[in-house]
């Protein structure tokens, strides 16, 4: 694992109640990936130090007197290089506002250490994408793998699969070493962080490394696949279908 991989998140404690707080920190400081920065006991305070601390992540708790964390994460939100949140609450009722809000996780109270664990891998999974420095398409993955993060080049990707809120990213298919790793991230986010020159979406649920795909099959009515180098075939979606066949010339 590199140097970069292994470097903890910054990490901002936000609650309203100094028990909470200081039962917060024990719980970070069990955890080698974490390293708490600062503490706020208010939204206003929480932005403040948010700005001058640029965290990596923000543990919020939800209800706060005056801004509360929704309106904390709203805030968050609108920075240039936003931190991820995990909201740490006692109320179950804020879960959908919390996620359209992209949310990392939303962890109930009393938090325990494995919890708290399940929810940092999320942030430590989203944050293996990597782009080009300054420039616009990922060159790079950073997945979870037993208790450690890979680097996959970008480049190494020969298949990228939807699993509900995941991705299952496929490489050495072509050498008969297949593998695949899970990365927390919806395939309409990633495909729009793709070079088009290299992939290509050809259905709701699979993106393609074009270097992949040996030619195009029409079925009928209508129908068509993409062959693969390694001989296997997979329907193309229609609204995908211009697409593909722009790619070839069609």
């Amino acid at each position: 694992m590199s140097d970069e991989a292994a470097v903890p998140l910054r990490t901002l404690i936000v609650d309203d109640e100094p028990l909470a707080i200081e039962r917060m920190q024990v719980l970070c400081a069990e955890l080698d990936s974490l390293s708490v920065v600062g503490t706020a006991s208010d939204g206003e305070a929480a932005l403040r130090l948010a700005a001058k601390l640029d965290p990596d992540l923000v543990l919020l708790d939800m209800t706060m007197p005056g801004m509360d964390g929704l309106a904390v994460a709203r805030e968050l939100g609108h920075a240039s290089a936003p931190p991820a949140v995990i909201f740490i609450t006692a109320h179950e009722d804020f879960a959908v506002e919390a996620f359209d809000l992209d949310a990392i996780d939303y962890v109930l109270k009393p938090v325990g250490r494995e919890r708290l664990e399940r929810a940092v891998d999320r942030v430590l999974s989203r944050r293996g994408l990597r782009r080009e420095g300054g420039g616009r398409w990922l060159r790079e993955f950073w997945v979870p793998h037993r208790s450690e993060l890979l680097r996959i080049d970008a480049s190494q990707v020969e298949r990228i699969d939807a699993e509900r809120d995941y991705v299952r990213l496929h490489v050495g298919q072509a050498d008969g070493e297949g593998r695949s790793y899970l990365l927390l991230q919806t395939i309409a986010g990633l495909e729009a962080k793709l070079d088009p020159e290299q992939f290509i979406r050809i259905h709701r649920s699979t993106i393609l490394r074009r270097d992949q795909i040996r030619g195009l099959r029409h079925e009928g009515l209508g129908v068509w696949s993409v062959e693969l180098a390694g001989g296997e075939t997979l329907r193309i979606g229609r609204t995908y279908l211009r697409k593909v066949k722009a790619m070839a010339g069609r």
